[in-house]
């Protein structure tokens, strides 16, 4: 009883996994459980939890299904690598804002320790840090087939802020989880591709907006957190404006964005990734079962597309020929923007021509050659993945396509390497619990 009062009262909680630790049966691995276990019950961003490897070992496969959890999903220390501390200092520091000269001792587990010990006989234990969370309110909208206004409604979203340094932060909104039909009904899309089904989605945490030029800029310029490649520090077509900065960032490869994702992961100590498939369409719908979270259609003021051509009966409208800077337009019912448009939006998915043959409910990537834990951002698999030539899933349309093309069913695919598309960026999202 005192375990689970002490995880939910503690700010930090350290546990240690050992080869010997991360094997034993019983009370070890049941506490493990218990942990998990209250983090599935609180709220997204109430607890960080990194499991800290002392020495080079497999974490347990220990997977809560009821909540959608398991141990090795969840991004890990290595203590035990040359700049293990600084890790874990770096993990501190980003989750309590300390000041840089402010010293971070190691942690020195007590004898009768006040924090809980999931590994008692390890000095040194994983990391759960609380992150709090800030609610910002916003305004959503409902059309009907004529692009005519037809609700209006206020709406809150939790969300967090990541600082990225240099006045650059990133905002992260708060998805509750739950099941959803995925893909388009009969005559609304391309049926062949997008056959609806059945899918089950974790809570997690997604981008506002996707990437910026001033975000990426801020992860690219930071040699000293390169994973695998180099990534050019300005690479989109429409920058040297006065908005680039909050512009979608573009031409950028799938490689690019997962090179991106490792490096702030490695920043933060968070598990950064791109969203899978399922997870962005469940973000982009927000609830809703219509064509667009806006309801039967959209029009040119709702979002960034070529507006000149319409898709149901909404009048035409502009097409702006270029990005625009996010935030621009209405948000879903999450509080996510330009979910329609502005950018396609890379996904981890390779891709997959239907769903047809899809018996998985649950929402990770849909990989039949990999499984989800090699899509955690280690260097080991990043270096795998960029060395991966499958062509990969875009989700969200972009400014210069028609609204069919940007419905939240609309699927569209690239080969990795691509980055010469100027209609192309992408957002980033992070698991419950990992902030």
């Amino acid at each position: 009883d005192e375990i689970p009062k002490a995880i939910k009262a503690s700010q930090i909680f350290l546990a240690c996994l050992s080869a010997k630790s991360a094997n034993k049966q019983g009370y070890i691995q049941r506490e493990l459980r218990i942990a998990l276990d209250i983090l599935g019950e609180m709220l997204p961003g109430t607890i960080f939890f990194i499991p800290m490897r002392l020495e080079e070992c497999e974490i347990p496969d220990l997977r809560l299904a009821q909540v959608g959890l398991n141990l090795r999903d969840i991004h890990r220390l290595d203590y035990w690598e040359e700049d293990g501390f600084e890790q874990l200092e770096r993990a501190i520091t980003y989750q309590f804002k300390l000041e840089p000269e402010e010293p971070i001792q190691p942690v020195i587990v007590p004898e009768e320790p006040k924090q809980p010990v999931i590994v008692p006989e390890e000095p040194k234990q994983p990391v759960i840090v609380t992150q709090p969370l800030s609610v910002f309110n916003f305004e959503i909208v409902e059309v009907n087939a004529k692009g005519e206004q037809i609700k209006k409604e206020s709406k809150q979203s939790q969300y967090f802020s990541q600082d990225l340094g240099n006045d650059i932060t990133l905002e992260m909104v708060a998805i509750l989880g739950g099941t959803f039909t995925m893909g388009s009904p009969a005559g609304e899309g391309y049926d062949y591709g997008e056959p609806q089904h059945q899918v089950t989605v974790p809570p997690f945490f997604m981008g506002k907006y996707p990437i910026t030029q001033a975000q990426w800029q801020a992860i690219a310029s930071r040699t000293d957190l390169k994973v695998k490649q180099d990534l050019e520090p300005n690479p989109a077509y429409f920058k040297d404006r006065p908005d680039s900065d909050r512009r979608p960032v573009e031409q950028v490869s799938w490689y690019d964005a997962i090179e991106f994702c490792a490096r702030l992961s490695k920043l933060t100590v968070r598990e950064y990734r791109l969203p899978s498939e399922a997870e962005w369409e469940y973000a982009c719908r927000a609830g809703t079962t219509t064509p667009f979270y806006f309801g039967e259609t959209i029009t040119g003021e709702l979002a960034n597309y070529n507006a000149s051509n319409t898709y149901a009966d909404e009048p035409e409208g502009e097409y702006r020929g270029q990005t625009t800077p996010v935030g621009q337009f209405p948000p879903n019912a999450f509080g996510l923007y330009d979910m329609h448009g502005n950018v396609w939006e890379w996904c981890l998915d390779p891709w997959h021509d239907s769903y047809q043959g899809k018996t998985r409910t649950d929402s990770e990537v849909w990989d039949k050659e990999q499984s989800a834990e090699q899509y955690l951002l280690d260097k080991n698999n990043v270096i795998q993945l960029l060395s991966d030539k499958r062509m990969r899933v875009l989700r969200g349309g972009s400014w210069d396509l028609i609204p069919r093309n940007c419905r939240s069913a609309i699927r569209g695919r690239y080969n990795p390497d691509n980055r010469c598309s100027i209609n192309v960026g992408f957002r980033v999202v992070c698991r419950f619990p990992r902030t």
